[in-house]
């Protein structure tokens, strides 16, 4: 972003003008805060005269200008979306200070305004009559109609003045709490290093990991080597390092986060945030938060979600039992008979036993993952299975320079979409991984298809001073999941943008992405890209055999892992009263019938669970596991006809991808594959059997 004091008085603000860059992609490089704080302002005032506009039209309220508002500027009444999608996906990937506080500045602003728009009555009132009487729509007209009307009664437009007043004042809690949950969490987490000066400390790190670890101890001016709660960083050492005290201090300094009593604490936001959702569901008609979530989910009801829970633990827990007493026994050889693991002991002694059961290992076949080689091998695919291409353009604005700007063309030539990649870890961007949008896919009101800009930001293994990035095989995956929910942007081809892409129900979602993770272990794939960084020898194939066999190691207990998140999620989130117990006696109770090992005492997951606190899967975690079904059975047909075959990627990217929100996931997902998804192929893939009910 540009440097306000650069700006001069008379420049024009770039969010007011069209963007004059390459497929009217952002300007990043002339933005500064006093821009995005005065189109923020300036896109609130914009939104509520256009408002004013719809509900002071004399004309009897129609779906053209009441849903549509087919007379009014879309450029101009367009403000507000081209700032917020701007500021707040940079929010998560290059925040700063300044950044922070605009944000709690402009949060509860943006939540008035929200509130302001759904519980205004005479609004509601045109909505309410276009729903009941209207013209012959098309299904994706209907469809939008039916959304519009049921976000507003969602949002308590039914509800008297009382009631409304009384979710507004929760709204606007909660969203600052959100912002502050996050904040705390990203703060605590960056904050935290782990220095060592003493080369004794770094007892069985490979040379990689101490060169990557120099790197960044030399980046923050100190000698020695430092480690951090990032995963690249953090992942490895917890896996290779002989010194358990370490691997302990490290384990509780990552679990333990916003547990202290610090400013940064997320107890109480935490407490909060689930009692303000509960009240507000319970204002709106529905018996928990819960069930006001899962009207507009596959799932349909929380019976469901615990039924595949239940079938998860049943099918999966006697396996997951045995792989932990295997590697608890791998420990013992190690260290003595009266050796008792503990969590901070778990990756170590698991790569140990995978080293002695496969012989493999991530850095064995790190060299053969170097990123741009990786890049082009997930690009290959996609050109593969769908005929798209990608070229790098360095005239696309960026916000840093890690990130990569590129165009994407279809089979046909034609252009298709902008395609960012930020692909590495620094002090403003928040952990994990994730894909976004920019701009959404929507034909405008000249019958133009405008294309979309999606983004995909990781935290890969930065490179060093003398290696290039070279990745672990998780990480490819990681890659090849955000790269799939980049497809289903990218793909877009519906008329409303709030309905393409990505805008589809929360346990949908994820099928895009985790069906790429598929890939990650098909030789014919891996034989397009994994060739050694040094030496261009591909990956050989007894590596790759190795990995094949050796993909359903600890599938069990990661299994159980995310059923784990899962019920905790849904233990808040069914909760029928407001949450007043100890948080983290709740949590140790909620999950414990999928856990493993024993909770340690002080650790809390909670408090750092972005996903149901503060990235919309509250109530929803369970998609990962709901979506796994569907990917399993999905690329089960493509196993079947062939793993690159384009009729069946055709059929896919035309049923699922292209689609968006337009019709419901079911009737999406069987028009793909003619057929209800079963949990069958996924208990396949994992090696794992149901186990015989007794008569």
């Amino acid at each position: 972003m540009a440097e306000t004091n650069m700006e001069s008085n008379n420049r024009e603000n770039p969010f007011f003008v069209p963007y004059d860059t390459p497929h009217h992609t952002i300007p990043f490089d002339r933005i500064t805060l006093k821009d995005i704080e005065e189109a923020f302002i300036e896109g609130i005032r914009r939104d509520k005269e256009q408002m004013e506009k719809t509900i002071n039209n004399p004309e009897k309220p129609t779906f053209e200008n009441t849903i549509l508002n087919i007379d009014d500027d879309p450029f101009y009444y367009g403000l507000l979306d081209r700032v917020s999608n701007a500021f707040f996906n940079l929010l998560s990937a290059e925040t700063n200070d300044e950044m922070d506080a605009l944000a709690q500045k402009i949060e509860p602003l943006l939540t008035q305004h929200h509130n302001d728009m759904l519980l205004n009555s005479q609004l509601f009132e045109r909505i309410k009559a276009v729903h009941r009487h209207h013209r012959r729509l098309t299904p994706e007209e209907k469809r939008l109609l039916d959304n519009i009307y049921e976000s507003f009664c969602r949002n308590g437009a039914l509800l008297d003045d009382e009631g409304k007043s009384r979710l507004r004042q929760m709204n606007e809690e909660a969203s600052m709490l959100s912002l502050q949950f996050s904040q705390n969490l990203l703060n605590e987490r960056k904050a935290y290093i782990l220095h060592l000066t003493n080369e004794t400390d770094l007892d069985g790190l490979p040379d990689r990991v101490r060169e990557a670890a120099a790197q960044e101890a030399k980046e923050k001016g100190l000698e020695g080597w430092v480690f951090t709660l990032d995963s690249p960083s953090l992942g490895p050492f917890m896996k290779y390092s002989n010194r358990r005290d370490l691997r302990k201090q490290l384990y509780f300094a990552s679990n333990t986060l916003c547990t202290h009593e610090t400013p940064t604490n997320n107890v109480d936001i935490c407490k909060r945030l689930i009692t303000l959702r509960g009240e507000s569901a319970r204002l709106l008609g529905f018996k928990s938060f819960a069930n006001y979530i899962m009207k507009h989910r596959m799932a349909t009801n929380t019976r469901n979600v615990y039924r595949l829970f239940d079938q998860l633990i049943d099918a999966y827990k006697p396996t997951a039992l045995k792989e932990v007493a295997e590697i608890a026994k791998t420990a013992r050889k190690s260290e003595g008979r009266s050796f008792t693991m503990e969590p901070w002991d778990l990756s170590h002694y698991s790569y140990k036993l995978k080293m002695s059961k496969y012989d493999i290992d991530s850095e064995m076949v790190r060299p053969y993952f170097e990123l741009s080689r990786v890049i082009e091998g997930v690009f290959g695919l996609a050109n593969r299975l769908y005929g798209i291409t990608f070229k790098e353009n360095k005239s696309i604005p960026v916000y840093h320079p890690d990130v990569k700007a590129y165009e994407v063309f279809d089979k046909d030539g034609s252009y298709l979409a902008v395609f960012y990649a930020d692909f590495h870890p620094r002090k403003g961007k928040r952990g994990g991984a994730w894909m976004t949008s920019y701009q959404g896919q929507f034909i405008n009101r000249k019958g133009e298809n405008v294309r979309p800009h999606v983004s995909v930001v990781m935290n890969l293994t930065k490179p060093t001073d003398s290696k290039p990035s070279l990745l672990s095989l998780g990480e490819v995956e990681t890659f090849l999941h955000e790269f799939g929910h980049s497809l289903h942007g990218m793909f877009a081809n519906t008329r409303f943008e709030s309905m393409s892409g990505t805008n589809v129900w929360w346990d949908f979602v994820e099928l895009p992405s985790q069906f790429m993770e598929n890939y990650s272990i098909e030789k014919e794939f891996l034989r397009t890209f994994a060739f050694h960084y040094e030496t261009g020898e591909p990956l050989p194939d007894e590596l790759i055999n190795r990995i094949v066999r050796s993909r359903n190691f600890m599938v069990a207990y990661g299994c159980l892992r995310q059923v784990s998140f899962g019920l905790l999620d849904m233990a808040y989130y069914t909760l029928r009263e407001p949450f007043t117990d100890d948080l983290m006696a709740f949590e140790k109770k909620a999950w414990e019938k999928a856990l493993v090992f024993k909770q340690q005492p002080g650790t809390c997951m909670t408090v750092q669970f972005s996903h149901i606190m503060a990235g919309g899967y509250a109530a929803g975690y369970y998609s990962y596991k709901w979506a796994e079904v569907l990917e399993a059975d999905a690329f089960s047909v493509f196993k079947k006809n062939g793993i690159f075959d384009p009729s069946t990627a055709q059929r896919f990217r035309d049923c699922i991808l292209s689609r968006g929100g337009t019709e419901h996931p079911m009737t999406l997902y069987k028009q793909f594959k003619g057929s209800e998804p079963t949990i069958d192929a996924l208990l396949r893939r994992n090696g794992i059997r149901r186990r015989k009910k007794k008569e």
